[in-house]
């Protein structure tokens, strides 16, 4: 069976996600050179094409308004926790596990489900990237929406997986913030942390809204990242080994940051629980 937390346990934990926030803010070579080969991918990527990467951008605002075609379906990730919470816990009422339920069970059973879901979507990314890799340039157009679907699909059942409601408009703000943070740059990622770090504060709420006014911005960024990545894509056959690779890559980014973002809301929800007690 697994124990719920101390408070010094939960302490640990939060010091660890804090580490994990340090390290994000270091400057890697790819973050100052990845522009330039989507730059280059533009300028050689025919009109239509183009176009039709456009459209990515209204789609990730209809996500914020309504989820659009991208909202995940609670069940299967309930019943994932759930399966995993008969197994390891007192919960053994079958079919009656709800998202509060999800937040007060412990955080390492929490993060085992998190972390068997990210495997397979990394192996599931890896997969598709292979496929849509065969016919380089011309595939690519087909390959930027799929991870960004899968990468909002990944998010939402993370935020499911610690207890939180992707079906929240709230909440899908604070998906596609953790889509910005996994493709910014080192002064992104610290802005966005800042940000975050108030955005259950109520007082705060409607500046975490007009944050968002510029989520075209977060799509541009988030499809920049995917130059130096998708260059050798370019190529032919060649493409499917790169394919797989940058998506793989892409998707245990996205992964990383929120399972580590999300974990920490939980955690500092669960601090804040046992003050109470």
């Amino acid at each position: 069976m697994v124990d719920q937390e101390t408070s010094e346990q939960l302490q640990e934990e939060l010091r660890n996600i804090v580490k994990w926030e340090k390290t994000q803010k270091k400057v890697f070579i790819w973050e100052k050179i990845g522009r330039i080969p989507f730059i280059l991918l533009d300028k050689i990527t025919p009109k239509a094409i183009r176009e039709k990467l456009g459209l990515v951008i209204n789609e990730i605002g209809s996500f914020i308004q309504t989820g659009g075609q991208y909202l995940v379906h609670h069940k299967t990730m309930m019943k994932r926790l759930e399966k995993a919470s008969q197994t390891s816990t007192n919960h053994t009422a079958e079919g009656t596990l709800t998202l509060q339920d999800v937040g007060n069970l412990p955080l390492a059973l929490l993060d085992h489900v998190a972390d068997d879901l990210i495997s397979g979507r990394v192996k599931f990314a890896a997969a598709q990237g292979a496929t849509t890799g065969v016919g380089g340039v011309f595939t690519i157009a087909a390959d930027i929406p799929l991870v960004l679907g899968l990468s909002l699909k990944v998010l939402q059942e993370l935020a499911l997986c610690y207890g939180f409601d992707p079906t929240d408009k709230h909440e899908r703000i604070f998906i596609v913030k953790c889509l910005q943070f996994s493709s910014a740059d080192v002064v992104g990622k610290k802005a966005i942390l800042e940000e975050l770090a108030q955005f259950d504060d109520v007082e705060r709420e409607g500046q975490v809204f007009s944050q968002l006014k510029g989520w075209q911005e977060v799509v541009t960024t988030y499809m920049d990242s995917f130059g130096w990545k998708k260059l050798f894509q370019l190529v032919p056959i060649a493409g499917i080994v790169f394919g797989s690779i940058s998506n793989k890559a892409t998707i245990e980014d996205v992964s990383e940051a929120g399972k580590m973002l999300y974990k920490k809301r939980r955690i500092l929800r669960k601090i804040e629980d046992l003050k109470q007690i």
